[in-house]
């Protein structure tokens, strides 16, 4: 092979390598943002799912937080957003407290007992967080609730008035997630 066809082949992998945003990139500026390490106290508490493919950013995505128990990476020029869970610990808790999903993940769907009044943490009409994703990777967008809801309870919420109603479990006040997606 000549070596003008190399480089060219070469230009061409470099350029396929780009249409996919690097999550390695991602990791280390969740990571610097948190000033902690996977797996540490207050770090990231897996990789960036390398199963994603988000389309390159063109420019540094932006690391929000540690809020509620998670960093936000956003690429607002293409208007991708993803949400990176952290350990609980010292860098997470500058944000407050983890919510109840986070600090306790294997009692977060439990019902209260049969006698006990049940209040709706969700109203028709409130603005909530859809929830989707596993330990490794989390993605959400901001609905409407169509009906009242409590913890553990099944509502219908739906993006705008026109489009269609997805199901959805209540799992604490104003965060909503699909049925059927691995556990946090």
């Amino acid at each position: 092979m000549t070596a003008a066809a190399l480089a060219g082949a070469q230009a061409a992998h470099a350029q396929g390598a780009q249409k996919f945003e690097n999550l390695d990139r991602i990791d280390s500026l969740v990571a610097m943002t948190v000033g902690a390490n996977l797996g540490e106290p207050g770090g990231p508490a897996a990789p960036v799912d390398r199963r994603l493919r988000l389309a390159a950013c063109p420019t540094t995505p932006s690391v929000e937080g540690p809020v509620f128990g998670a960093a936000m990476v956003k690429c607002d020029a293409l208007g991708w957003r993803i949400r990176v869970p952290l350990v609980g610990g010292s860098a997470a808790a500058a944000s407050g407290p983890l919510p109840r999903t986070a600090a306790s993940p294997q009692n977060r769907f439990a019902r209260p007992a049969a006698n006990a009044p049940r209040e709706a943490v969700v109203r028709k009409g409130d603005p909530v967080q859809l929830m989707a994703g596993n330990a490794a990777f989390s993605v959400s967008r901001i609905m409407l609730a169509d009906e009242d809801g409590a913890l553990g309870d099944t509502i219908r919420v739906r993006e705008d008035r026109k489009s269609a109603p997805i199901f959805a479990q209540v799992v604490e006040m104003g965060v909503v997630r699909i049925p059927g997606f691995n556990d946090f």
